[in-house]
């Protein structure tokens, strides 16, 4: 996509471009508002938070041990390795480390992938603690539509969690998967046929079950986009709109976000959002701060204590993460359970925001890793986050 206009075997178009392969989508993670319609999830009118600056060049120099192996890497070796398009490190409210690369730049969005399951995920946690919103009900008795589905007879819980049984695969290896299907139900510019689903909506009541709720974790973007619709049923407004409402203007951010909608105008609440670096990296300080921005408490402490506390561990293990040992699920937010304590945002391709308590740090990572699945990039980033909270938590105790 370079020069005016691009050479015609470089353009990167809709439809049909597949933009989200490699190495198409290292330009694509950047642009995703000139391939799709989006809606705009507004910071409002008033002007940005500012952030205290302590840069710490010496984080570069972090060495750690790749997992399951002897190999030893730098902090800024890992960058590259991982196609780190930017990287933000927060420790006690300041930013110690910012890098950008590729097509990403200070003042540009960048695709979260499923972070954006973790927002919706917060703003459902914010209802519950607000008695807006009751977890133990049953789907179909807020959205009669779904009642016939696999999720009727789940529980909100059991969607926010992911430990619905239904029949629906997300191997994103496998061109004929479930996933690519109900990508191109959502597909505003596909050309449906009269018996084809179109829209999110229209697909999900199709969704059949498959087992018994509650029993093991299944990582399926469509439950999250029924929480979506949840929420939206029950505030009367769009995941677009509330996030706005709730936290994009309440947390001083420098950017409206934007996040993408189906040919009706349901924004994709499954990982349509893209946003700034900084502004990502304000999510993981409030949750961080339990929820207080500027003196305020702007998501209920109550919301953030119920992720934070984690999921069922057991239902995780039976999903066999290998590179998650011990970790769990809760309300669209990855929980580590390690010495820690931290906790994660996390979306294909290498998308984080990795909050750990103890260090008192913050790290978001936005990238364009070639393979979708992170346990490609876990033994070269989790390890790497560790290695930075051990090193932030000695500089406290020796008052560096």
């Amino acid at each position: 996509m370079q020069g005016f206009p691009p050479e015609p075997e470089y353009l990167i178009t809709q439809p049909q471009s597949n933009f989200f392969s490699f190495p198409k989508m290292r330009w694509s993670v950047c642009h995703i508002r000139e391939l799709m319609p989006t809606r705009q999830v507004s910071k409002g009118i008033a002007g940005p938070g500012s952030w205290k600056m302590r840069i710490d060049p010496d984080i570069n120099n972090i060495t750690f041990k790749v997992s399951g192996s002897d190999e030893q890497l730098t902090w800024q070796q890992s960058l590259a390795l991982n196609y780190t398009d930017g990287i933000l490190v927060l420790h006690r409210g300041a930013i110690v480390y910012e890098q950008y690369f590729g097509c990403l730049e200070r003042y540009k969005k960048h695709a979260a992938m499923s972070m954006t399951k973790s927002l919706v995920g917060l703003l459902a946690e914010m209802l519950i603690a607000e008695k807006r919103l009751d977890d133990k009900q049953l789907v179909k008795s807020v959205i009669p539509e779904l009642a016939e589905s696999g999720f009727g007879d789940a529980s909100i819980r059991e969607v926010m969690d992911m430990t619905t049984a239904i029949a629906f695969s997300e191997d994103y290896n496998d061109p004929n998967a479930d996933i690519w299907q109900y990508s191109y139900a959502s597909d505003p510019f596909a050309h449906h046929s009269a018996n084809d689903p179109v829209g999110y909506y229209d697909y999900l009541s199709g969704i059949k079950k498959q087992g018994e709720h509650g029993e093991i974790f299944g990582y399926r973007t469509v439950n999250t986009d029924v929480l979506g619709w949840i929420i939206a049923r029950t505030t009367g407004k769009d995941v677009a709109t509330l996030l706005s409402e709730k936290v994009w203007q309440q947390f001083g951010a420098e950017q409206d976000a934007y996040i993408t909608v189906d040919s009706v105008g349901t924004p994709f609440a499954g990982g349509g959002l893209s946003a700034g670096l900084r502004d990502l990296g304000r999510v993981g300080q409030i949750l961080l701060n339990r929820g207080r921005y500027n003196d305020q408490q702007i998501i209920p402490a109550a919301a953030i204590a119920n992720i934070e506390k984690g999921g069922d561990k057991t239902a995780f293990a039976r999903a066999d993460y290998q590179t998650l040992p011990g970790a769990s699920y809760r309300s669209m937010w990855w929980i580590l359970h390690n010495k820690n304590n931290a906790y994660a945002v996390r979306g294909v391709h290498g998308q984080t925001i990795y909050i750990d308590p103890a260090a008192e740090m913050v790290i978001v990572r936005l990238a364009s890793f070639p393979q979708a699945k992170n346990h490609y990039i876990d033994p070269t980033s989790l390890p790497a986050y560790q290695a930075l909270a051990d090193y932030l938590i000695s500089k406290k105790s020796t008052g560096r």
